[in-house]
């Protein structure tokens, strides 16, 4: 059984993005090749080839068992909707073929010790020891921000997280794209915290009109509060310690240890509203029914929703 991994990246306007990730895969392909001889790439929007493309040139490359990995901070739209249709798809056009699929990046260590590296490299001091007074710093986590509530509190969860492993007094959170707080909101917050220096930290994978968007507004912040030292740390990006967490999210999928972060999903609650006026009427009619419900689905039946995380790039 000849078994692929297809890397499913988001796509960019911006060729230079497309590429890191193209180059990525290749260092992909060099650490995991020898388990997965199979390793393709393709876009969800933006650019080609399409996950369809992606997934017939593993098919072609001989594969009967295709595990797609989102190269995606968080589960939004594209993740939740869009690939879980395209495997669906799929799986009409090549019933000798199993598909399995990953979870995005998400909030895991292996993300936080990336964002912890960054902030480090921007000239933060390493670690905290306990009981050590925190600085008078600020780190502000810059999201692309989504229209999916629960992807948007993943990127507080992993603020918080990075509070508790780094020695500034306040951890931020802001959006640049989509949603707020917006990237102004997030300094004068800052400001207004009493910090004295903020390291501004770009929660993306690859390079793009945003970045360049955030380091206008740095300049512009830096002539209007000049008391503040602003250092931009380099963005997420396509480190290496993200090819061992890609491995870990292609091996829960390929064992079918895939659960989707639900609990506090929009469409998740509706169902339940659903299911909970029917359960009621139920009652009045005397019908009892007993409901089981494994919540690991990848929402394949939910009303679409177009999360454009990239519409504002």
């Amino acid at each position: 059984m000849s078994h692929a991994i297809l890397l499913v990246g988001h796509g960019s306007r911006v060729q230079e993005g497309n590429s890191e990730l193209l180059a990525f895969a290749g260092r992909v392909q060099g650490r995991l090749g020898e388990k997965y001889p199979i390793i393709e790439t393709c876009f969800l929007e933006l650019t080609t080839p399409t996950i369809p493309q992606g997934i017939a040139a593993c098919v072609e490359r001989g594969a009967t068992r295709v595990t797609l990995v989102p190269i995606i901070l968080f589960g939004a739209g594209h993740s939740k909707i869009h690939i879980p249709h395209a495997i669906d798809n799929a799986r009409e056009l090549y019933p000798h073929v199993e598909f399995s699929y990953g979870k995005p990046i998400g909030v895991h260590p292996k993300a936080l010790d990336i964002l912890t590296t960054r902030v480090e490299e921007a000239g933060l001091e390493r670690g905290r020891r306990e009981g050590e007074p925190r600085t008078d710093e600020a780190i502000l986590i810059v999201g692309r921000g989504s229209s999916d509530p629960d992807a948007n509190s993943d990127l507080f969860k992993v603020s918080r997280l990075l509070w508790e492993r780094t020695p500034v007094k306040h951890v931020e959170t802001c959006y640049i794209g989509v949603t707020d707080p917006n990237f102004e909101d997030g300094l004068k917050r800052c400001l207004a915290l009493g910090a004295k220096r903020v390291y501004v930290l770009p929660y993306f994978l690859f390079t793009g009109v945003l970045i360049k968007r955030i380091e206008d507004f740095m300049d512009v912040f830096r002539t209007t509060y000049p008391q503040v030292e602003l250092r931009l740390a380099e963005y997420f990006g396509f480190h290496d310690a993200l090819i061992d967490l890609v491995q870990e999210r292609a091996e829960e999928a390929a064992q079918g240890d895939v659960k989707m972060n639900c609990d506090h999903c929009q469409f998740r609650l509706m169902a339940m509203d659903e299911h909970h006026h029917h359960h009621d009427h139920d009652h009045e009619h005397g019908h009892h029914h007993h409901h089981e419900h494994e919540h690991d689905h990848d929402h394949h039946d939910h009303e679409p929703i177009h999360a454009h995380e990239e519409a504002v790039k």
